[in-house]
């Protein structure tokens, strides 16, 4: 399995992914396909609670829901403005090692993005957390 562990490419057998979080599980599901987003925290946007500001397009699956008992959250990469809706193919995975809150990493079809180029984009809030970045 190749992983990005704080920007670091690295080929790694995790044990703790043999068992896998049911959020992990639940992504999992979507790696490769296409799929439609709303985006409710639009690039440009604050966090509600916490204030930073949201550097790429968040959003989630409409009726997924995830195991926090929202619906799965999205990164959407690819665009250099904000949108309210975005299609694309789930490239990534965002899988938090220590909370069972994964995200899906999102680009239009024709988008291809390095491992650190997607690392780059999400830092902002993922700084804050242990993750690795599977595909």
């Amino acid at each position: 399995m190749i992983v990005v562990l704080f920007g670091i490419s690295m080929l790694l057998w995790l044990p703790i992914l043999d068992i896998e979080s049911k959020s992990l599980t639940l992504a999992k599901q979507f790696l490769g396909k296409e799929v439609d987003v709303v985006i409710d925290r639009p690039l440009g946007s604050s966090h509600p609670k916490h204030g930073f500001i949201y550097e790429v397009n968040y959003g989630f699956l409409p009726g997924v829901i995830a195991p926090d008992g929202e619906e799965l959250d999205v990164y959407y990469l690819g665009t250099d403005h904000a949108v309210d809706k975005a299609n694309g193919v789930v490239k990534a995975i965002i899988h938090r090692l220590e909370d069972d809150d994964d995200k899906l990493v999102v680009m239009p079809e024709e988008t291809t993005m390095t491992d650190e180029e997607i690392e780059s984009a999400v830092l902002f809030q993922e700084k804050w957390f242990k993750h690795v970045l599977l595909r």
